[in-house]
């Protein structure tokens, strides 16, 4: 009798190349694991931005690259370039790996950031779990955002899910029995729980009005509850800076338009209603059980509001 099969019979080590003594180095051994893949429901850019801090901030070491050839479809999803009047330069080439980080505390960490796969998930999938066994992986954490309507000035809203009651309990804002579209990563988490790894998946709240515009306030809150998870202190001053001036760009726009305030005025009503009342443990609040104020939470509103109206 045939075993029960997920996915491909193709090698899932053959999709990736490693760095063969990084990777088996007893120092990657143990660490936590931060994901994070584009090209899916990326509603204000969270999980772009939080790539791209965590690359462009810290010190990154390759670990293991995986084949792009094998797993995106380029005419779906066309790679970038530049022409300059008469040739062809800085060609965007799809990436998708795994890095050895350390935090502001000298912590180390890994990584697995770049395009989500359009193809072969299942092998994927058992290329990662692979991976996590081979490392020992201590917790895999995972972000993506998605578009609610909710204001921005409100606290931004986190929903996780996973094996980690601890992280869990307490803290979703949003608890719904509901179908949705699959993405890699709830595959990969699927595939890890199976396997009796640790796994905990956070998907920031973002406002619908603000999903096609960078909005740093998510991106800051999508790394605080991946640093309380992983015990990490992960980089976020630029993109808070980010939030402010986009904070006061989204004032302004507002200020101008009586519609616009209207609107956000009924969401913050509906907000406090439902929130009223409820009370949920936070993995960001400090000693005196307080968040981080509006001001940092509500920076990108104006990102949004100033693509929309380019001439203002």
């Amino acid at each position: 009798m045939l075993e029960r099969i997920s996915g491909s019979l193709l090698d899932p080590d053959a999709l990736y190349a490693s760095n063969i003594e990084l990777f088996h180095s007893p120092e990657l051994r143990g660490l936590n694991l931060v994901m994070g893949f584009t090209g899916f429901a990326d509603a204000g850019h969270v999980v772009k931005q939080v790539n791209a801090e965590l690359l462009d901030s810290l010190d990154a070491q390759p670990v293991a690259v995986f084949d792009a050839d094998q797993l995106i479809d380029y005419r779906s999803r066309r790679p970038h370039l530049t022409f300059v009047e008469d040739h062809l330069q800085d060609y965007q080439e799809p990436r998708l790996a795994l890095y050895r980080l350390v935090d502001g505390l000298g912590k180390p960490f890994l990584l697995l950031a770049g395009f989500e796969p359009d193809l072969q998930w299942e092998r994927f999938a058992r290329a990662v779990v692979g991976i996590v066994e081979k490392l020992d992986v201590n917790l895999v954490t995972w972000i993506h955002s998605i578009p609610m309507p909710v204001p921005h000035t409100r606290p931004i809203g986190v929903t996780v899910h996973g094996n980690r009651p601890e992280l869990i309990e307490g803290i979703s804002v949003w608890k719904p029995t509901v179908e949705v579209p699959a993405a890699v990563g709830h595959i990969l988490e699927l595939r890890l729980v199976e396997a009796g790894r640790n796994v905990a998946g956070y998907v920031i709240h973002v406002p619908h009005y603000l999903a096609e515009a960078e909005y740093p306030a998510a991106a800051v809150a999508g790394l605080e509850y991946l640093g309380a998870a992983t015990s990490l202190m992960l980089p976020t001053d630029r993109l808070r800076e980010a939030g402010r001036e986009v904070t006061r760009q989204i004032a302004e726009q507002i200020d101008a338009s009586d519609e616009v305030q209207q609107v956000v005025s009924r969401l913050e009503t509906r907000y406090d209603e439902k929130a009223d009342g409820i009370v949920r443990r936070s993995l960001l609040a400090d000693e005196n059980d307080e968040l981080p104020d509006a001001d940092v939470l509500g920076a990108a509103v104006e990102a949004y509001l100033a693509r929309e109206n380019p001439g203002q």
